[in-house]
């Protein structure tokens, strides 16, 4: 009888989240990872070349305007502390034009760089 007890017992706290905290879930970071510091170094006027070299190859590019470009970057934390950081630049003439974000907006963005 004692071992049906404890048979019992167990299948019904495998169902249970009783055991959630000893389970090891992983990280999962998807996207372009970025730093205020890579924001920063944008500037107004930058070509698509420059800012590709700065902050690399966007993660997303409109099919239909390919002058807007996304930055997303997701890390699915295993702990339950999910991050989630997101950039839209907008280019004109193939020159950046506009910077919108989770970062600060750079202090010098609207100084081109000739300058």
């Amino acid at each position: 009888m004692k071992k049906l007890l404890l048979v019992g017992l167990v299948i019904t706290l495998s169902g249970c989240s009783v055991f959630d905290g000893l389970v090891h879930r992983i990280d999962v970071p998807q996207g372009n990872y970025l730093e205020q510091r890579d924001v920063d170094q944008l500037r107004i006027g930058m070509t698509k070349e420059q800012v590709n070299y700065v902050l690399g190859a966007p993660v997303a590019e409109n099919v239909f305007a390919d002058d807007t470009w996304y930055y997303v970057f997701n890390m699915n934390s295993g702990s339950g502390n999910d991050y989630r950081r997101r950039v839209t630049l907008t280019f004109v003439d193939n020159r950046l034009s506009d910077y919108a974000g989770d970062f600060d907006r750079p202090k010098n963005f609207d100084t081109p760089l000739d300058q």
